[in-house]
């Protein structure tokens, strides 16, 4: 197995990264095994053409060994920090807001691997286009990055403090 080079690091909060290893040792014992015991139940019903327990119980089987591969993967490539100190720098971990020059848009997001927020933050990582120009930057820099169709977009960091969750 190789290390994962900087682009394939997925930053991660060691209470994220435990939340996610006890995510997969559930997935791949009790929760695992309460699926596989799911279809084999359905499968002893009869014709599995017009057995549509079986098919449903198949298909999150498949949802979870999906998972369960994600997670290795990502737990692979974690690197485990601690909370970035409160410094206004822009890094893994932070709440950053950002002002978008000349489209007159303020965003505010985080700042690392989408698995360490919840559904009620944008989160950008640090190999986005936008991720790798705010990296390190400081509270009143103004960076410059490539948006998808090419044009070059200015963002003035208007504040970067640790994200809490």
């Amino acid at each position: 197995m190789t290390e994962p080079t900087e682009g394939d690091v997925v930053w991660l909060t060691q209470a994220k990264f435990d939340e996610l290893q006890a995510e997969l040792e559930r997935l791949r014992g009790p929760g695992r095994a309460e699926i596989v015991k799911k279809v084999s139940e359905a499968r002893d019903e009869g014709d599995l053409k017009e057995n549509s327990g079986y098919h449903a119980a198949r298909e999150e089987l498949g949802k979870v060994d999906g998972r369960v591969q994600q997670l290795v993967d990502m737990l692979r490539r974690a690197k485990v920090g601690e909370t970035p100190a409160d410094d206004g720098v822009v890094e893994p971990g932070m709440k950053v807001t950002v002002k978008l020059l000349g489209a007159d848009l303020t965003q505010e997001f985080l700042f690392g691997a989408r698995e360490m927020a919840g559904d009620d933050i944008t989160v950008y990582s640090p190999q986005s286009p936008l991720g790798q120009a705010i990296q390190g930057a400081r509270r009143g820099d103004t960076v410059t990055y490539t948006l998808p169709n090419g044009k070059d977009q200015k963002a003035e960091i208007l504040e970067a403090v640790p994200y809490s969750g």
